[in-house]
């Protein structure tokens, strides 16, 4: 038998194997799992490939049976080192090791920006306390009158808007707000400062103006139950902040692009955590805060309570043991 008859022999036997093994390799690329012995006959067929392929680039070379099958392998090779897709390993991954150690690459940077925070709340209070004319820098028109009338202005709130919509306006808001004392970070970590800052000086003036009218522990009240977790996570979005402004002045990669690039990739974990954590405070405070039925101690209890799942969650305790391993 000749060289051409024994080719065509070999291609009448291993042409259907070769339609075959094209069709389950597009099944098996579009799952997400398979059995453990369907992995391995498809490890068999690949190699089987191999030796076929082998065979035919030596007899057929540079011919479209060659390059029919050069294409078949190379759609087994990409399935079969194709990397795993392990959802849930993924994110246990960075919720329980990931996350807690870009919190404790934050540490320095936090306490910066809590302390500017307070330093910030305390201005506002001195300010408003020197001059009560000044509010109008930091409250709205309404906001006065209902204050100057005897009335805080959550007052009545649940009577304007259900509770399930408010509470989606607030974590809607919370969230944003947080990503923008990030995303400000881009300022060289100015921008960041500029709105710590500012949320301080609002957070001050309405407590030193409240309490002229002796409406400030109703403001404290109101505030109680969500306030903890959602000015932390503030500060917290702060730190992300300023480590994106150093990432562009001190780079630790070898371009201020790549620093960027990395520092956006890690904090952006973190963040994840600080939206899911505020959407809890929007339920908070769109079913709670402005609720009279609740009392003070009610509100210490959920406020100081929920404050202590976040502190479980960015320090990786809440899902289990925390890691030890530092932040890349």
């Amino acid at each position: 038998m000749s060289g051409a008859d024994r080719s065509r022999a070999w291609l009448a036997t291993r042409a259907p194997i070769w339609r075959t093994l094209a069709d389950a390799g597009e099944k098996l690329r579009l799952r997400r799992r398979a059995p453990v012995d369907e992995a391995l006959r498809t490890l068999d067929n690949y190699r089987g490939l191999a030796r076929d392929l082998a065979t035919a680039r030596q007899q057929l070379p540079g011919s479209g049976i060659t390059a029919a099958l050069e294409s078949i392998y190379g759609a087994f090779h990409a399935l079969v080192n194709r990397p795993p897709r392990n959802t849930g390993a993924a994110l246990a991954l960075m919720f329980r090791v990931e996350i807690p150690a870009i919190v404790r690459s934050l540490r320095r940077p936090l306490l910066w920006v809590t302390l500017l925070f307070a330093l910030s709340a305390a201005a506002g209070w001195l300010l408003i306390t020197t001059y009560p004319r000044l509010i109008g820098l930091f409250a709205s028109g309404k906001m006065i009158d209902q204050v100057e009338s005897g009335h805080l202005w959550t007052e009545d709130i649940l009577n304007i808007t259900p509770s399930s919509v408010l509470s989606i306006r607030i974590f809607s808001n919370n969230i944003v707000v947080s990503l923008l004392a990030f995303c400000a970070g881009i300022f060289y970590g100015l921008g960041t400062f500029y709105l710590i800052a500012l949320n301080g000086l609002l957070l001050g003036s309405a407590f030193a103006f409240t309490r002229q009218y002796g409406l400030d522990g109703e403001l404290l009240n109101f505030i109680m139950a969500h306030g903890l977790v959602e000015l932390s996570i503030i500060c917290l979005a702060g730190a992300a902040g300023t480590a994106l402004g150093e990432s562009l002045i001190r780079p630790t990669a070898p371009s201020r692009r790549e620093s960027f690039q990395q520092c956006t990739a890690r904090c952006g974990k973190l963040l994840l955590l600080c939206a899911l954590l505020l959407v809890g405070c929007g339920l908070i405070e769109g079913f709670v805060s402005p609720d009279p039925e609740f009392p003070f101690l009610s509100r210490l209890i959920i406020g100081v309570g929920y404050w202590i799942v976040m502190w479980a969650a960015l320090t990786g305790r809440l899902y289990g043991r925390a890691a030890a391993s530092p932040a890349r």
